[in-house]
């Protein structure tokens, strides 16, 4: 049996060569649009860099001139500044003479001046270690023009009394009871007034005027004494001014006296000694705080007629003339009101003013 011959697939020449064209032409296409990608994104990439650096470039720009401004200003500042406290030195050392010419020729001390003018730079640390006298914290207003007169009403406790006092048309300063069997409402006489007192029942050596409601009296606890103390501010809010009804037997006490001293002053009071005992402590005890002793001169109406009372006056007035003021105690009597509103010629020489014209807290 014949065999027959095996086909084999062959392809002319041409068919070849047409084949071979084809791929290198679609491989040549595939290396041009890879070299493009790859061109575009060098590009772009280059692109990006260049404008990154543009932008910093114009950042440092912004920069160099937000900053020069700014440098100049404050150098500009700063050296003004300097110039002006120049001057300001400057000024100080020429006025300086000038105001201690004008303080020499009003007598001013020396202590005065270095008070009023002031210091330059290299002064200060004198100036800082100078030691100045303090003034008392409770003291009488210096003596300017005529001297000064202060009369006193005790015993005011009710509204009658003290219109009469008004209807004077004086500075006459009445000084009001804290309520009392003579009066439960006599503080509500204060409320409006802007110069009274308050007239504090103290212990005496009599046992009948030691039965006062609420008498303060040397057996009392400092605990008592200093609510008594505060008990009054209650009462009388506005008040400054406080002196003794009586008291002859506390005054001249002189533990029991400190304490309501000292309690008084923490509620804002001063205390006018009447002087009811020559013995009374309390110049002792305000020295030792440093304050002025205020105390009465006299009492004008211990006995009840015009001509008496006005013999006291003159004699208070003369006192008030040596010492550049005085005060007098009177009473709501109605003698003594009419022997003030008639008294005019015997107080011409002296200045009638309140107590709390007289004295400073």
């Amino acid at each position: 049996m014949a065999t027959q011959p095996k086909k084999t697939n062959t392809k002319s020449p041409a068919t070849k060569s047409k084949t071979v064209r084809k791929r290198r032409s679609s491989k040549n296409k595939s290396n041009n649009s890879n070299f493009k990608k790859n061109l575009f994104i060098v590009f772009g990439v280059f692109l990006m860099i260049s404008m990154v650096a543009f932008g910093y470039f114009l950042g440092q720009q912004d920069m160099l001139s937000t900053q020069t401004p700014i440098a100049q200003t404050y150098k500009t500042e700063e050296a003004e500044t300097k110039k002006k406290l120049l001057n300001d030195l400057s000024k100080i050392k020429t006025q300086k003479p000038k105001e201690t010419k004008e303080l020499s020729e009003k007598k001013v001390s020396r202590e005065e001046i270095k008070t009023v003018t002031t210091p330059l730079p290299q002064e200060e640390e004198k100036v800082s270690t100078k030691v100045v006298k303090k003034e008392p914290k409770v003291r009488v207003v210096g003596s300017v023009g005529k001297p000064k007169l202060v009369i006193i009403i005790d015993d005011v406790s009710n509204a009658r009394q003290l219109k009469k006092i008004q209807a004077l048309h004086m500075k006459i300063t009445p000084s009001i009871f804290p309520p009392s069997e003579r009066s439960m409402k006599s503080h509500t006489l204060a409320r409006g007034l802007k110069h009274y007192m308050i007239h504090l029942p103290m212990e005496s050596g009599s046992k009948q005027f030691n039965k006062q409601y609420k008498t303060l009296k040397t057996t009392f606890t400092k605990e008592e004494i200093i609510a008594r103390a505060k008990e009054l501010r209650v009462l009388f809010p506005t008040a400054r001014y406080v002196n003794n009804h009586t008291g002859s037997v506390f005054t001249d006490d002189y533990k029991g006296m400190l304490t309501l001293y000292t309690a008084l002053k923490e509620e804002g009071f001063m205390f006018v000694d009447s002087r009811t005992i020559a013995s009374t402590k309390v110049p002792n005890i305000v020295k030792k705080f440093g304050d002025a002793y205020v105390a009465r001169d006299a009492f004008i109406d211990n006995v009840h007629n015009v001509k008496t009372i006005h013999k006291q006056l003159r004699k208070v007035v003369e006192k008030a003339k040596k010492k550049g003021y005085a005060i007098a105690i009177g009473h709501p009597h109605a003698v003594t009101m009419k022997a003030l509103s008639e008294a005019k010629s015997i107080l011409k020489d002296v200045e009638l003013v309140y107590i709390d014209d007289l004295m400073t807290i």
